[in-house]
């Protein structure tokens, strides 16, 4: 049998991704225990606050001061998926929606034309830590839909497929796998076209887990980013905190002999030209160019919030209020 595995390179901040995929964070931040302002209850004091990296005492505060997170930011021409496996996230945009999502929701932003948007990480427990682990990834958008207009979607934790192994369990946010499908993403996604075989999807197994992943079609890009254990690949361990570009068109066996965790991203390439700088990924120069003009002549539509990191009520529970004023929330007791 040939080796699965086609290339592999370690894991940095942030994960190097294939074409649709332009890149993926892991956010693992251990917050203690909030203030009352849905800060953390430690001092800040030796942070680089507003560019705080440096996961001093096992968490960041980002671009936040007073929360952790990224206060307004604009956003061109891709999408955004962000998997929260604990934790919130609490979402402001220029449009004037709002959410909080987390343990286990997803939420799928397609910035299309242009969007502000806010992401804080509210620790609303006083009397516990706060811990938060999630991914955001960038899926990229075709030349035709760079434009779209802006889109989000929430996928409560309820709402999203868990394909159980032998001891293990694969969570699908994006594709299909043994006959159960995803929640469809915005319209204007590469992921809704046909024939994009994108796959998002969280594998987790305990000791002894294994699951069976099946083949994909021919010419897509599928990558295996082992965060957290050690997996065996068909027979084969592998060295944990890596990503595996792996052969799509091949079954796979994974093995967990001592619990592990593991992203997986496919997609079939768009193979189009990919020209970004900062918030904006566009198809040339030109056309990044403009979206700062735009940016800056518009500012995308304005900022309807009255300061720049906008967090929501500790008791406001978990939310998603869009655009033209619908209002949702997971079912109880999920």
């Amino acid at each position: 049998m040939p080796d699965p595995v086609i290339a592999a390179q370690a894991l940095g901040f942030p994960w190097a991704c294939m074409d649709p995929f332009l890149f993926c964070a892991w956010h693992n931040d251990r917050f203690p225990a909030g203030n009352g302002e849905l800060g953390p209850d430690a001092s800040l004091k030796g942070r680089n606050l507003g560019h705080d990296f440096d996961f001093r005492d096992g968490w960041n505060m980002y671009h936040g001061r007073t929360v952790p997170g990224f206060p307004q930011h604009p956003h061109r021409g891709f999408e955004t998926v962000t998997v929260v496996r604990e934790g919130l996230v609490d979402h402001s945009d220029s449009l004037g929606a709002a959410a909080r999502y987390g343990e286990g929701d997803a939420q799928w932003l397609t910035t299309g034309a242009g969007i502000v948007h806010s992401e804080m990480f509210p620790l609303i427990h006083r009397d516990r830590p706060n811990p938060a682990t999630l991914f955001q990834i960038w899926l990229n958008l075709p030349a035709d839909r760079k434009m779209a207009k802006p889109a989000f979607k929430i996928f409560w934790a309820d709402q999203q497929p868990h394909i159980q192994g032998e001891r293990s369990e694969l969570t699908l946010i994006a594709g299909g796998v043994r006959g159960q499908k995803a929640p469809a993403p915005p319209p204007d996604s590469w992921a809704a076209q046909k024939g994009s075989d994108v796959l998002i999807g969280v594998l987790e197994a305990q000791a002894g887990g294994s699951f069976s992943l099946p083949a994909a079609p021919a010419g897509v890009n599928r990558c295996l980013y082992l965060y957290q254990g050690t997996w065996r690949l068909n027979g084969k361990d592998q060295a944990p905190g890596q990503v595996l570009q792996v052969r799509p068109e091949l079954e796979l066996t994974l093995e967990a002999p001592d619990g592990a965790a593991l992203l997986i991203l496919q997609g079939r390439p768009l193979d189009e030209p990919v020209v970004s700088y900062g918030p904006f990924v566009l198809n040339d120069r030109a056309q990044l160019q403009q979206a700062f003009e735009d940016y800056h002549r518009t500012q995308f539509g304005g900022w309807p919030w009255d300061r720049d990191d906008p967090v929501h009520e500790a008791r406001s529970g978990r939310f998603a209020r869009h655009p033209d004023g619908r209002e949702e929330r997971p079912k109880a007791g999920r």
